[in-house]
């Protein structure tokens, strides 16, 4: 999608990686997971994560572990067999070295890795074993925050896993707020990386509040997600088009459905739609009394 980052190898000691893939990512809200395997997976690009886990004072670090946990850092994923290929020397790695430091960093790609396979379930399973380790992770927390609300909203737990969401996406933009600059990124890499991550992080609010049905709130969110944003996500659009016409805000909900309609995505014809009945309503709207 054209929201979705990829990940390059650069780790913080306060967020273990900070992803941005915005292309495998902006195909709808039921077509989300199509997204990565319709269009491939996007070469790796500038990130928050540092390549070389911090080892610890003591004890001394096993050449083997150090030199595992080095080759699997160094690993930068641009194709399908890639990314199968990661996941596998990751979970080698956590097999072989069940103690190692370097795990929050092996989990935090593994979520990624099993995000661009669409293997949810075991995407889910390595983000619950990076956060264990590393709370602020700021490329798990928003990614597992914006997945969620994707996600399909009649199995059980859904509500559960919405406060889940909710509080990931806070946490990051609370983390994102006074993130230090990396050594290994310029000034421009890092502005656009950290706007990228907050886009992602209000995207996902904006979707929970959307399936909690906090109309105001949702609108708020994804204002906040698509403003300013080079790559926005169509599926924040449309949810922004519908939401401005259950406010009867018809004229907004017509820009909205309008800019969900310029991105190639599966719901063009849907926005394209959405807007000309929006623009018909607003349309047959009264006009406000004068002054």
């Amino acid at each position: 999608m054209t929201y979705r980052m990829g990940i390059t190898a650069l780790m913080l000691a306060a967020c273990a990686c900070l992803a941005a893939a915005p292309q495998a990512r902006a195909q709808g809200m039921g077509a989300q997971q199509q997204g990565a395997q319709q269009q491939g997976t996007q070469v790796q690009q500038p990130s928050l994560q540092n390549p070389t886990p911090q080892k610890p004072a003591a004890p001394a670090v096993d050449p083997k572990e150090d030199a595992a946990c080095k080759a699997f850092v160094a690993l930068k994923p641009a194709a399908p067999a890639d990314y199968d290929a990661q996941i596998q020397a990751g979970e080698d790695f956590v097999k072989n070295y069940p103690q190692s430091a370097c795990r929050a960093a092996v989990y935090s790609r593994l979520t990624n890795a099993y995000f661009e396979k669409q293997k949810i379930d075991k995407m889910y399973v390595a983000a619950d074993k990076t956060l264990q380790l590393n709370p602020n992770d700021v490329t798990v927390l928003t990614l597992v925050g914006w997945v969620i609300p994707r996600g399909n909203p009649t199995v059980a737990g859904f509500a559960d896993q919405l406060t889940k969401a909710e509080q990931y996406e806070k946490h990051a933009l609370e983390i994102l707020a006074t993130l230090p600059k990396p050594a290994e990124l310029t000034d421009e890499q890092f502005a656009t990386t950290k706007a990228s991550a907050i886009s992602q992080a209000h995207s996902g609010l904006g979707l929970v509040y959307f399936r909690e049905g906090k109309d105001s709130d949702s609108v708020a969110e994804l204002t906040k997600a698509t403003e300013g944003n080079p790559h926005p996500d169509p599926t924040d659009y449309f949810i922004l088009g519908v939401e401005d016409e259950k406010l009867s805000k018809f004229s907004d909900a017509e820009k909205s459905f309008d800019s969900c309609a310029q991105i190639p995505s599966q719901l063009q014809d849907r926005c394209k739609q959405g807007a000309a009945e929006a623009k018909a309503k607003a349309g047959s709207q009264p006009a406000p009394p004068k002054p």
